[in-house]
């Protein structure tokens, strides 16, 4: 082990306390001392650590335990492998870096708290094969049920010193966090546990595990989840909080009994990922100008539709955050709450104890509120309550399962919801679907085939000389990497409320009027993207079919 090569040339393979809270000293005068002994040992000092001489690669060989007690972190540095230090002074420490690395190593002073915010930000996007093989050599261990008690959140990055089962479930969800996946599956068959990740909306083949680990590791989950670890023959839901570095993660777990035994989805829910600014959505700027004028709306219904995983509730979290929370009272009702929003009242269903959707949104407009968002307007009770409330002064956000801007409309009058007052309440409607963008490290172009081009004829938009295509690179997966959002914002206009209220009831028919009023399609978006080479065509034809519009 690292941590003993100190020990074995007579210095404290540890920090002492008293030594951690001197070098964790802030303010001006440890900044200056800091300053002083670089000075006298000859070398650099940094008050902050560049991003880009963080390299995770390097840190494959230490544990992150030991990087964490002795206060050190290798980083690349013009061309030389550096290490970070609060205490030059501790050599034989440096010296152990260097060992392990198989390299010289320059030390470069940097404050303590620095040190360590460096070690969780570099540790959180390395890799975890070299900690935890998986499979097979994990098959005859023993697994100690006294192991399996979880006791507060989890860090990820502590593994060494954990049971097999408690280490490889940890790997797993380490994993499949560092590869940016939304969900991991365990899937049993009749002689392995296959596992698979869900990253950018696709599924990818994370492992194959023995058939024997299978009943061990589906248990330490749900102990991890606080779920009934003998009940194998009923679905069960839980729910955790896991840390990987400084990022805070909750996790949703649902089981299900299938004929090879228990299925389990778990469901990574990422704080950082869910705040984003309207401006990281990939909104054009048309649209953006639009939608920014109605969220300014004093009162009225905005809804977002679009099939599940489309990126609605992070789009409503966007725009909520757009509004002035000190002045206005924000109050949300979902089901669940996939992330916490600060300065926002954030309401759980609960339909068990009786509080559904319909009876949480009376309360809530008993608690004066400015603006309210409704998780999904799943029944007409709801949705009338939220229409009459978009009337009487509240600013209405919530979501439907419809493929575009226009079928919200049919949805809500099929629901029952009557039309003059659909007409009245609806200020717009945004449609959105999630594509893949082009990885820019690998992505090629070709002439468009005779059926791609075909593709464009109906739009009169001309296809480009050059079509981007996915290539695949080691940076990437299938010539991915990340997610855009395609959307179309149909605002209603005095002709399309107009029609609302005469009944019509063709969703071609709020189309031609949105058009007309100057909306896009999703399908002429997706086509925009794929013309300035963020996406494929394949891409834009997997998100919207080969359908019309």
């Amino acid at each position: 082990m690292p941590a003993r090569l100190s020990l074995e040339r007579g210095e404290c393979a540890y920090m002492t306390e008293e030594r951690f809270r001197e070098l964790s000293r802030s303010g001006g005068e440890e900044r200056e001392r800091l300053r002083r002994m670089a000075a006298e040992w000859a070398l650099d000092y940094w008050e902050e650590i560049p991003p880009d001489c963080l390299d995770p690669a390097l840190v494959e060989r230490i544990p992150v335990e030991w990087a964490r007690l002795q206060g050190v972190l290798p980083i690349r540095w013009e061309g030389r492998i550096g290490v970070l230090t609060a205490d030059p002074s501790r050599t034989v420490v440096l010296d152990d870096v260097g060992r392990l690395l198989k390299a010289d190593v320059t030390p470069v002073v940097a404050p303590l708290r620095a040190i360590t915010a460096a070690i969780e930000r570099t540790y959180a996007h390395g890799s975890t094969r070299g900690n935890l093989p998986l499979g097979h050599e994990l098959a005859s261990e023993a697994l100690p049920e006294e192991e399996l008690i979880e006791r507060g959140a989890e860090d990820l990055l502590q593994v060494s010193r954990q049971a097999p089962i408690t280490r490889l479930a940890r790997t797993l969800l380490l994993e499949a966090l560092q590869a940016g996946a939304s969900d991991l599956h365990l899937e049993p068959a009749e002689d392995r546990l296959r596992v698979r990740i869900r990253v950018d909306g696709v599924l990818y083949d994370q492992a194959v595990l023995p058939k024997n680990q299978e009943a061990a590791l589906i248990s330490r989950f749900k102990i991890m989840g606080r779920m009934d670890i003998a009940e194998k023959r009923l679905p069960q839901d839980g729910m955790m909080r896991v840390r990987l570095g400084d990022r805070k993660i909750d996790v949703r777990l649902s089981t299900i009994p299938v004929s090879d035994g228990e299925r389990m989805v778990l469901r990574l829910l990422d704080r950082e990922s869910s705040r984003l600014p309207l401006d990281a959505l990939g909104m054009p700027g048309d649209i953006r100008a639009t939608f920014d004028r109605l969220l300014a709306e004093p009162h009225g219904l905005l809804i977002c539709s679009g099939p599940t995983g489309s990126g609605k509730t992070t789009t409503l979290y966007a725009a909520l955050q757009r509004l002035d929370s000190r002045r206005l009272n924000i109050m949300t009702i979902e089901d669940p709450i996939e992330y916490r929003l600060p300065a926002i009242s954030q309401i759980q269903v609960k339909p068990k104890i009786g509080l559904t959707f319909a009876t949480g949104l009376r309360h809530i407009l008993r608690q004066d509120p400015d603006v309210v968002l409704v998780g999904e307007m799943r029944d007409l009770e709801t949705a009338e309550i939220a229409v009459r409330a978009s009337l009487t002064g509240h600013l209405v956000f919530t979501t439907l399962h419809t493929n575009d801007a226009p079928g919200a409309v049919i949805r809500l009058t099929d629901m029952g919801v009557p039309p003059y007052l659909v007409a009245a309440a609806l200020r717009g409607v945004l449609a959105q679907r999630l594509v893949r963008c082009l990885c820019p490290n690998c992505r090629t172009f070709s002439p468009p085939r005779e059926e791609e081009k075909a593709l464009w004829s109906p739009f009169q938009i001309q296809p480009p000389v050059q079509l981007p295509r996915a290539e695949g690179c080691a940076q990437c997966r299938e010539g991915y990497r990340g997610r855009i959002g395609l959307f179309e914002l149909m605002v209603v206009t005095d002709a399309i409320a107009g029609a609302i209220r005469a009944g019509e009831g063709e969703a071609a028919c709020f189309r031609r009027l949105a058009e007309e009023a100057g909306m896009r399609s999703l399908r002429v978006v997706g086509l925009e993207r794929v013309r300035e080479g963020i996406t494929t065509l394949d891409e834009v034809i997997r998100a919207l079919g080969h359908g019309g519009g």
